[in-house]
Protein backbone atom coordinates (compact mmCIF):
# COMPACT_ATOMS: atom_id res chain seq x y z
CA UNK A 1 0.00 0.00 0.00
CA UNK A 2 1.33 3.45 -1.18
CA UNK A 3 0.33 7.06 -0.78
CA UNK A 4 -0.15 9.37 -3.46
CA UNK A 5 -1.05 13.26 -3.92
CA UNK A 6 -2.42 13.86 -6.54
CA UNK A 7 -3.92 17.33 -8.33
CA UNK A 8 -6.67 16.89 -10.24
CA UNK A 9 -7.73 17.17 -13.22
CA UNK A 10 -3.87 17.85 -13.78
CA UNK A 11 -2.93 14.54 -12.56
CA UNK A 12 -5.75 12.47 -14.78
CA UNK A 13 -2.63 10.99 -17.22
CA UNK A 14 -0.97 9.75 -13.55
CA UNK A 15 -3.48 6.83 -12.76
CA UNK A 16 -1.03 3.90 -13.93
CA UNK A 17 1.01 4.76 -10.63
CA UNK A 18 -2.38 3.98 -8.85
CA UNK A 19 -2.70 0.67 -7.55
CA UNK A 20 -6.23 -1.10 -5.62
CA UNK A 21 -5.66 -0.37 -1.61
CA UNK A 22 -3.53 2.37 -1.96
CA UNK A 23 -4.35 6.03 -0.55
CA UNK A 24 -4.71 9.12 -2.39
CA UNK A 25 -4.53 12.44 -0.83
CA UNK A 26 -6.68 14.33 -3.93
CA UNK A 27 -6.74 18.08 -4.34
CA UNK A 28 -7.72 20.42 -7.58
CA UNK A 29 -11.41 19.96 -9.36
CA UNK A 30 -14.08 17.33 -9.07
CA UNK A 31 -18.30 17.41 -9.38
CA UNK A 32 -21.05 15.78 -7.28
CA UNK A 33 -23.20 13.95 -8.93
CA UNK A 34 -25.83 11.30 -7.79
CA UNK A 35 -28.52 9.31 -9.28
CA UNK A 36 -30.58 11.85 -10.97
CA UNK A 37 -27.75 14.00 -12.11
CA UNK A 38 -26.55 10.77 -13.67
CA UNK A 39 -29.52 10.12 -15.09
CA UNK A 40 -29.49 13.32 -17.18
CA UNK A 41 -25.96 13.02 -18.09
CA UNK A 42 -26.76 9.59 -19.66
CA UNK A 43 -29.69 11.11 -21.19
CA UNK A 44 -28.00 14.15 -22.92
CA UNK A 45 -25.28 11.63 -24.16
CA UNK A 46 -27.27 9.36 -25.55
CA UNK A 47 -29.29 11.92 -27.15
CA UNK A 48 -25.98 13.44 -28.88
CA UNK A 49 -25.90 16.41 -27.03
CA UNK A 50 -23.44 18.25 -24.71
CA UNK A 51 -23.41 18.16 -21.33
CA UNK A 52 -23.17 20.72 -18.61
CA UNK A 53 -20.06 19.62 -17.20
CA UNK A 54 -16.84 18.51 -19.78
CA UNK A 55 -16.67 14.89 -18.97
CA UNK A 56 -12.68 14.52 -20.69
CA UNK A 57 -10.45 13.48 -17.54
CA UNK A 58 -13.41 14.33 -14.49
CA UNK A 59 -13.64 13.24 -10.98
CA UNK A 60 -17.43 12.61 -9.89
CA UNK A 61 -17.92 12.20 -5.96
CA UNK A 62 -21.36 10.48 -5.68
CA UNK A 63 -22.18 12.86 -3.14
CA UNK A 64 -24.70 15.61 -1.93
CA UNK A 65 -23.59 17.94 0.52
CA UNK A 66 -26.07 18.80 3.66
CA UNK A 67 -27.24 22.75 4.08
CA UNK A 68 -24.38 24.94 4.69
CA UNK A 69 -24.12 26.41 8.29
CA UNK A 70 -22.93 30.02 8.27
CA UNK A 71 -19.29 30.66 7.60
CA UNK A 72 -18.82 27.60 6.21
CA UNK A 73 -18.15 26.43 2.70
CA UNK A 74 -20.26 23.38 2.73
CA UNK A 75 -22.13 21.30 4.93
CA UNK A 76 -21.23 17.89 6.37
CA UNK A 77 -20.77 15.76 2.27
CA UNK A 78 -20.51 11.53 2.66
CA UNK A 79 -20.42 9.53 -0.23
CA UNK A 80 -23.24 8.13 -1.51
CA UNK A 81 -23.93 4.05 -2.34
CA UNK A 82 -21.88 4.03 -5.30
CA UNK A 83 -23.61 0.83 -6.67
CA UNK A 84 -26.81 3.24 -7.54
CA UNK A 85 -24.75 4.74 -10.17
CA UNK A 86 -24.11 1.31 -11.86
CA UNK A 87 -26.09 1.71 -15.00
CA UNK A 88 -24.27 4.80 -15.92
CA UNK A 89 -20.67 3.96 -15.25
CA UNK A 90 -20.16 2.95 -18.78
CA UNK A 91 -21.26 5.96 -20.60
CA UNK A 92 -19.47 8.40 -18.51
CA UNK A 93 -16.42 6.75 -18.59
CA UNK A 94 -16.76 6.53 -22.72
CA UNK A 95 -17.70 10.38 -22.49
CA UNK A 96 -14.21 10.53 -20.60
CA UNK A 97 -15.04 10.68 -16.97
CA UNK A 98 -11.31 9.13 -15.24
CA UNK A 99 -12.25 9.05 -11.50
CA UNK A 100 -15.27 8.06 -9.54
CA UNK A 101 -15.63 8.09 -5.67
CA UNK A 102 -18.09 6.48 -3.78
CA UNK A 103 -18.69 4.19 -0.97
CA UNK A 104 -18.64 0.63 -0.86
CA UNK A 105 -17.99 -2.21 -3.24
CA UNK A 106 -18.81 -1.94 -6.93
CA UNK A 107 -20.97 -4.32 -9.73
CA UNK A 108 -18.18 -7.19 -10.46
CA UNK A 109 -17.90 -5.77 -13.63
CA UNK A 110 -16.41 -2.22 -12.80
CA UNK A 111 -12.98 -3.69 -12.63
CA UNK A 112 -12.64 -4.70 -16.74
CA UNK A 113 -14.23 -1.22 -17.39
CA UNK A 114 -11.86 0.55 -15.35
CA UNK A 115 -9.08 -1.44 -17.35
CA UNK A 116 -10.81 -0.90 -20.62
CA UNK A 117 -11.31 3.19 -20.22
CA UNK A 118 -8.55 3.78 -17.80
CA UNK A 119 -10.12 5.13 -15.13
CA UNK A 120 -10.23 4.00 -11.68
CA UNK A 121 -12.94 4.04 -8.76
CA UNK A 122 -12.02 5.05 -4.99
CA UNK A 123 -13.67 5.45 -1.84
CA UNK A 124 -14.05 8.21 0.50
CA UNK A 125 -14.64 7.02 4.60
CA UNK A 126 -18.37 6.42 5.19
CA UNK A 127 -19.24 8.66 8.63
CA UNK A 128 -16.64 10.99 8.21
CA UNK A 129 -19.12 13.42 6.00
CA UNK A 130 -18.52 16.61 8.52
CA UNK A 131 -14.42 15.80 8.46
CA UNK A 132 -15.10 15.23 4.61
CA UNK A 133 -16.11 19.28 4.23
CA UNK A 134 -13.11 20.74 5.91
CA UNK A 135 -11.56 19.52 2.35
CA UNK A 136 -13.65 21.55 1.03
CA UNK A 137 -12.55 24.86 0.32
CA UNK A 138 -14.98 25.92 -2.48
CA UNK A 139 -18.36 24.69 -3.88
CA UNK A 140 -20.12 26.32 -6.90
CA UNK A 141 -23.77 24.72 -8.54
CA UNK A 142 -22.68 24.21 -12.15
CA UNK A 143 -25.80 22.44 -13.47
CA UNK A 144 -29.54 21.36 -12.34
CA UNK A 145 -30.24 23.37 -9.02
CA UNK A 146 -34.12 22.24 -8.92
CA UNK A 147 -32.60 18.69 -7.66
CA UNK A 148 -31.08 20.18 -4.43
CA UNK A 149 -28.59 17.67 -2.78
CA UNK A 150 -28.75 16.32 -6.01
CA UNK A 151 -27.31 19.19 -8.25
CA UNK A 152 -24.12 18.85 -10.05
CA UNK A 153 -21.59 21.10 -8.12
CA UNK A 154 -18.14 21.87 -8.66
CA UNK A 155 -15.96 21.42 -5.22
CA UNK A 156 -11.83 22.95 -5.21
CA UNK A 157 -10.90 19.83 -2.98
CA UNK A 158 -7.87 19.87 -1.16
CA UNK A 159 -5.88 16.67 0.39
CA UNK A 160 -9.66 14.58 0.54
CA UNK A 161 -8.62 10.97 1.77
CA UNK A 162 -9.58 7.97 -0.32
CA UNK A 163 -8.47 4.91 -0.71
CA UNK A 164 -7.95 2.80 -4.43
CA UNK A 165 -10.52 -0.08 -4.72
CA UNK A 166 -10.70 -0.41 -8.69
CA UNK A 167 -7.33 0.61 -10.33
CA UNK A 168 -6.88 0.61 -14.40
CA UNK A 169 -5.59 -2.95 -14.19
CA UNK A 170 -8.74 -4.27 -13.25
CA UNK A 171 -8.19 -5.47 -10.02
CA UNK A 172 -10.13 -5.06 -6.92
CA UNK A 173 -9.20 -4.11 -3.13
CA UNK A 174 -12.18 -5.42 -1.86
CA UNK A 175 -12.18 -8.88 -4.12
CA UNK A 176 -8.74 -9.17 -2.70
CA UNK A 177 -9.32 -8.51 0.71
CA UNK A 178 -11.75 -10.93 0.67
CA UNK A 179 -10.11 -13.60 -0.76
CA UNK A 180 -7.17 -12.88 1.93
CA UNK A 181 -9.85 -14.13 4.50
CA UNK A 182 -10.75 -17.11 3.12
Amino acid sequence: MREHILQWPEDAGKLDALHSGDIVYLSGTIYTARDAAHRRFVSLLQAGEGTPVDLRDSAIFYAGPSPCLPGHVCGSIGPTTSSRMEIYKEDMMKAGMKLMIGKGSSDPGLPALCQRYGAAYLVAMGGVAALTAHCIRSMETVAWPELGAEAVRRLTVERLPLVVIDDIYGNDYFIDLAQKCE
